[in-house]
């Protein structure tokens, strides 16, 4: 753990889609917001250096204190930091009204880049990819669970077409001796599927699914939007990024089922129209925003970004 601490203070993180965020948010002087997902505070920092506002945020990375301290020292009361998932830190925050919360579900650059973290397959390291640090690890997953449950996670998270074969061989490997690095996994991945290489490295997709199921990242990103209403002002202003179509297929849906539909009212009526009875949310943004072509070329893993704002248009009292 301290060598990871002191790694990441060398490693570059450039926060995704940052004008357009700032753009859909509107900060004001006064305002409260929330970042959810805290990583390096790109986000943080580029909110508190946009106006007097005051900003909470969350993160479950125990390793990223050195960044939060960085911000507390220089912006003071105007920042807090609290370690924990977004799904369980909205709740310990129950009763505070937000003027924006704003969200990048991407793995940060500080997980990817350190093969201490077991994220990457181009990377050696300890197969692990635990976020916080806790809980069951990827080697304990690969190593533990059935070949049935391991090719599905790696179909449904990953939308990976081998995940049979993939698990098989994973199945085969581990009898020979356990999978414990990166590495390792990557070559099992690869050589299950010989011959159908492509742009993409081929254990993309089984890394992206073994990393969402251990982190729980979907389950986590939907209970936390079961409690975002409440979080958010009259007016308040929600602005998430996605990585890839099953957390955007989420987002999407949840703003669709909750943007409110203007009905319209006979002439005589003293409100030319009302909000649809039990919807709250206006959408932003009719199709997600994606990065430039600079930003891409730039910074070449925000490809696959994709944008998503929506404010709240209705009050508790009324809905």
């Amino acid at each position: 753990m301290e060598n990871i601490k002191k790694n990441i203070e060398t490693l570059d993180h450039n926060p995704v889609m940052l004008n357009e965020m700032l753009k859909c948010l509107v900060a004001q002087d006064g305002e409260n917001f929330l970042d959810a997902t805290f990583g390096a505070g790109g986000y943080s920092k580029a909110i508190l250096s946009s106006c007097q506002c005051n900003i909470i945020s969350l993160d479950k990375d125990p390793t990223i204190a050195k960044y939060a301290d960085n911000i507390k020292d220089q912006y003071k009361d105007r920042f807090n930091f609290v370690q924990s998932n977004f799904a369980e830190g909205i709740k310990k925050l129950q009763g505070t009204k937000f003027n924006g919360i704003v969200m990048d579900l991407g793995v940060s650059s500080m997980q990817i880049d350190l093969g201490d973290r077991g994220f990457s397959f181009t990377k050696d390291g300890p197969l692990d990819m635990r976020m916080s640090n806790s809980g069951i690890s990827a080697s304990n997953f690969i190593n533990s669970a059935d070949e049935e449950e391991i090719a599905n996670v790696i179909y449904q998270y990953g939308d990976e077409v081998f995940s049979r074969k993939i698990a098989k061989k994973i199945v085969e490997e581990r009898k020979k001796e356990s999978i414990v690095t990166t590495f390792r996994l990557a070559n099992i991945v690869r050589s299950s599927i010989f011959g159908k290489r492509g742009k993409i490295d081929p254990a993309t997709k089984t890394f992206q699914a073994i990393r969402i199921h251990i982190n729980d990242e979907l389950g986590e990103l939907t209970r936390f939007l079961a409690n975002v209403k409440q979080m958010l002002a009259l007016n308040g202003r929600l602005i998430i990024v996605s990585f890839h179509s099953l957390e955007d297929r989420i987002i999407k849906n949840f703003f669709k089922e909750n943007s409110a539909k203007i009905i319209a009212q006979s002439k005589y009526a003293k409100e030319n129209s009302v909000i649809e009875q039990g919807k709250w949310l206006k959408i932003l943004t009719k199709k997600a925003l994606i990065p430039s072509n600079n930003e891409i070329r730039l910074n070449p893993r925000s490809r696959s970004a994709k944008l998503r704002a929506s404010v709240k248009i209705g009050d508790d009292d009324v809905l």
